[in-house]
């Protein structure tokens, strides 16, 4: 570290920072609550010389993501060694970015991701979904355990992903590997950086090929209208910034909100109504209650701020526990429970301020889409295994699990 802090020779994650990435389950270690309750702004640990902060409470996650670039900067590149790096493994994407470099990057997305633009997708969408519960129904022909993750959870994201870009779907399985290890922290950087370059590298080179004949997704779109505007590298880190967020994500939602429709009689019922309202009601449930990205983007302080009526110090960096703020007490009374009746609450679960999603409406359409449609063919879903058997992520940003046993019961047709 003589030279400067390299996060990708980081080999562990020190044992101080693991507490928001650690859950019993669906939920919260008791230790993170306990922080939540005495210290909503608390120092984990001082590393090379700078205070590294956990900030759990809702009202003080919302006033750091809300803060301008004058107080905070999202640069983690400053913290990853790029000297003899290629194209592919350079640090960017609109989550690690500050502007005018961020803002320029998100107004190239904003205008493909607004509701008008998006209704376009509904139909391929409802196409995906179909064929991933006709691969389910057949999967589980008499009476045979469906493993949802591999059968839907991933690959209905997956290939609404590549339709939205442009992208063939022929490696679907390589992705599932990437994506996981991207995420994956229990080697600390290394590891997830280096699934990163991979991803990346496929990106840049899909740019490249469609260069010269732009496809129907969205790189072709941007490569008509800003072409000589952006390189194949910046091109490639917006279309990988879309794809990882678009897929990942969504996959971990969609076999994890399973498992509770599965073992929540009542969420099925709602979603199975003919009530919009109530589906969206389950899906803005499941969002903050199970809130997969654990942690939002890393912040830096560029000055000393006061959060909650504490101090944090110029250059200390800030994590938001995105899931210890969607179940503040303070919002209301037992958020610990999943209740689909619930009346929406505010929740985090895709971010705030500058660096909120750019694709949560694309999720919230997809979740919908995809949970209405699944609760309606198998009204009798049922969990193969409990949830002590199922792995779970250990240390990773989006949580999530391997597989997810699940019977299908009899199919209504489609």
């Amino acid at each position: 570290m003589r030279n400067g802090i390299d996060l990708r020779k980081l080999r562990f994650l020190p044992d101080a920072f693991t507490l928001p990435l650690r859950r019993d389950g669906l939920d919260p270690v008791p230790e993170l609550a306990a922080v939540q309750a005495e210290q909503p702004v608390k120092k984990l640990a001082d590393l090379f010389g700078k205070g590294v902060w956990l900030v759990s409470g809702y009202d003080e996650a919302r006033e750091v993501l809300a803060g301008g670039a004058e107080v905070w900067s999202n640069d983690l590149g400053q913290f990853v060694s790029q000297e003899g790096r290629s194209d592919e493994e350079q640090i960017g994407g609109l989550g690690m970015t500050d502007p005018p470099l961020h803002t320029t990057l998100r107004r190239y997305l904003t205008p493909e991701f607004t509701m008008r633009r998006l209704a376009r997708l509904q139909p391929g969408i409802e196409a995906i979904v179909e064929q991933r519960l006709d691969a389910m129904e057949e999967a589980g022909r008499g009476g045979r355990p469906v493993d949802m993750v591999e059968e839907f959870a991933f690959a209905v994201p997956f290939d609404v992903i590549c339709d939205l870009l442009g992208l063939p779907v022929d490696d679907r399985a390589r992705f599932l590997e990437l994506g996981v290890a991207r995420f994956d922290l229990t080697e600390g950087g290394a590891g997830a950086f280096g699934a990163a370059a991979h991803t990346r590298e496929f990106l840049i080179n899909a740019v490249r090929e469609q260069r010269s004949a732009p496809g129907d997704g969205l790189i072709g779109a941007l490569l008509k209208e800003h072409g000589d505007e952006l390189d194949d590298v910046t091109l490639g880190g917006i279309a990988d910034g879309v794809f990882l967020g678009g897929y990942e994500t969504s996959a971990s939602m969609l076999a994890l909100g399973a498992y509770l429709i599965a073992t929540t009689p009542r969420a099925g019922e709602m979603l199975r109504s003919e009530n919009a309202e109530q589906v969206n009601q389950v899906v803005e449930e499941l969002l903050r209650h199970l809130c997969v990205v654990q942690l939002a983007f890393l912040r830096f302080a560029k000055q000393d701020v006061e959060i909650g009526g504490t101090l944090i110090k110029e250059g200390d960096a800030v994590g938001v526990s995105l899931l210890a703020a969607n179940r503040d007490p303070r919002l209301a009374a037992d958020l610990d429970t999943f209740d689909p009746a619930r009346e929406p609450t505010r929740h985090l679960a895709f971010g705030w301020g500058m660096h909120r999603c750019v694709g949560a409406e694309l999720a919230r359409m997809e979740l919908r889409t995809a949970l209405r449609m699944l609760a309606e063919r198998f009204p009798d879903l049922a969990m193969a295994a409990d949830i002590s058997e199922l792995e779970f992520r250990k240390l990773s940003a989006v949580y999530g699990v391997e597989a997810l046993p699940v019977l299908t019961g009899a199919p209504v047709p489609a």
